[in-house]
């Protein structure tokens, strides 16, 4: 026999490389699994592809990344900004999806969310939140910063402020990467949101 006919059929292009673990033996996890099906709508992919494979302490550092969120002193929503615009570099589409998901039960302004790719010339934004979305867009694209783009978004945030913009920078491609790295794309949740606040 060939090898060619020896490998694994390929998933299709929009689906995870690896098949989602819908009935996990853990109980724990089935808890969790329950949990995102009352939050969300729905099991996230991520949980079923990445997080069934892995010990719960995996799990568990992912969750710790939104507990520090909470601790954080910059405004929450400059703090999604931030996240979908890593994610919308990296172009993590699980990423841009639940980032929305989240402002829409926050009830943040939407309108500045869907002008993002336009933030420079939108008035909807700050300079303060320009000088931010410069550094991070640049950080996340370039992986280095140059002394203008700091010195910048040093005039408008504080030095724990600027390291929390790192942190959310660090943080994002955490998850970023996890879901590129195994072709985990949209959930649709913005959509299920939209959908159960309007029942």
């Amino acid at each position: 026999m060939s090898a060619a006919a020896k490998s694994p059929a390929l998933p299709a292009l929009d689906q995870p490389f690896l098949p989602p673990i819908d009935k996990p033996r853990s109980l724990l996890l089935r808890l969790i699994y329950s949990m995102s099906r009352r939050q969300f709508g729905k099991v996230m992919t991520p949980l079923k592809v990445f997080m069934a494979r892995m010990p719960l302490t995996f799990g568990r550092f992912y969750g710790n990344i939104g507990a520090l969120d909470k601790k954080l002193v910059l405004p929450r929503e400059t703090a999604m900004l931030i996240r979908e615009q890593v994610a919308r570099i990296n172009v993590c589409l699980f990423c841009i999806d639940i980032a929305r998901c989240f402002t829409i039960q926050a009830s943040m302004n939407q309108a500045k969310f869907d002008a993002l790719e336009n933030y420079r010339n939108n008035p909807l934004f700050s300079d303060a939140e320009r000088s931010a979305l410069d550094y991070v867009t640049v950080l996340t694209r370039d992986k280095k910063v140059d002394p203008d783009t700091f010195a910048r978004l040093a005039g408008f945030y504080s030095e724990r402020q600027i390291c929390e913009i790192v942190w959310l920078v660090a943080s994002e491609h955490v998850y970023n990467i996890t879901n590129i790295g195994l072709n985990i794309h949209s959930d649709l949740l913005c959509d299920l949101t939209k959908h159960r606040r309007a029942t």
